[in-house]
């Protein structure tokens, strides 16, 4: 069979056919398995439509969530420098820099003002995607701007956290930013202003450890976790095993942590309620 060997043409390999379904347009939710139409979950501000798991979401999308329309952001142009020449696995300039090309912030924390149902209200919301939303100098200072600026605009305060804790690239200078921002919150009691903490997954560290825990109303939302240390951490700690749901927000509403776990689709009348319950007045029109 000398001749098939000689004559005989190589099947060349198929090409696998490139699919027409563009990239992005499902998810599915961690919770249920569903699989979700991506405009779907959007409208819904990310909330699975089928068992109410909270997606995480970013600052901006937050402000859009809790706002009546445009907002005024300050302080847009502070930026991280590296203060202690820091350098692990990756040197703290590379890891900013990532930061910043992944979210298009200069840090972690966005800072606005605008209505929340027709009443004036400084949001500070804190960006996960930013070196884990960790509390650096310029996210401490940002926060406390803003607590000064609603004094002197007699505005209420609410801070939206989602982070890991301090950042540890930069050190002490970081656990100093939770003293200055509860410096300013005193300040902001003082003056008879109401402050509205809201906890979002994942609220640990130093942000637990100040700011976040000490709203005049604290709101968290369904299945957040929050603590200090982690629960595996804690684990390894005491060598014990930890109850079912340990530090996440209903666990938390139970001990006394919390007022409230609110649905994210009910936050923002939650919260325009609250304000006014506080003694928030519209804003007058002309």
């Amino acid at each position: 069979m000398s001749w098939f060997k000689k004559t005989r043409t190589p099947i060349a390999p198929t090409k696998a056919k490139a699919s027409r379904v563009p990239e992005g347009l499902w998810v599915k939710c961690p919770g249920c398995s569903q699989i979700i139409y991506n405009k779907d979950l959007t409208a819904n501000l990310n909330v699975c439509p089928k068992c109410a798991h909270h997606f995480r979401v970013n600052a901006a999308d937050r402000l859009r969530m809790l706002f009546d329309g445009p907002w005024e952001e300050h302080d847009k142009e502070l930026a991280s420098t590296d203060p202690l020449t820091f350098t692990d696995t990756k040197p703290y300039k590379a890891r900013l820099k990532a930061g910043i090309d992944a979210t298009g912030l200069k840090d972690a924390v966005i800072v606005a003002s605008g209505a929340i149902e027709g009443i004036p209200a400084v949001v500070a919301s804190m960006e996960y995607g930013f070196i884990g939303g960790s509390m650096g100098v310029v996210v401490g200072e940002k926060i406390a701007r803003g607590i000064e600026r609603a004094i002197a605009t007699r505005s209420p305060v609410i801070i939206v956290s989602c982070s890991g804790g301090a950042r540890m690239m930069e050190g002490a200078l970081s656990l100093m930013q939770m003293a200055k921002v509860c410096g300013a919150l005193a300040l902001l009691d003082r003056e008879g202003l109401p402050y509205i903490a809201v906890l979002t997954d994942p609220t640990t560290g130093g942000v637990t450890a100040s700011f976040a825990m000490l709203g005049d109303l604290n709101i968290a939302e369904p299945k957040a976790l929050i603590g200090f240390a982690g629960p595996r951490v804690i684990e390894q700690t005491i060598r014990q095993k930890l109850p079912p749901g340990f530090q996440r927000s209903e666990f938390l509403l139970e001990k006394g942590m919390l007022d409230l776990v609110v649905d994210r689709r009910e936050m923002k009348p939650v919260i325009a309620r609250a304000l006014r319950f506080m003694g928030a007045k519209p804003a007058h029109r002309a």
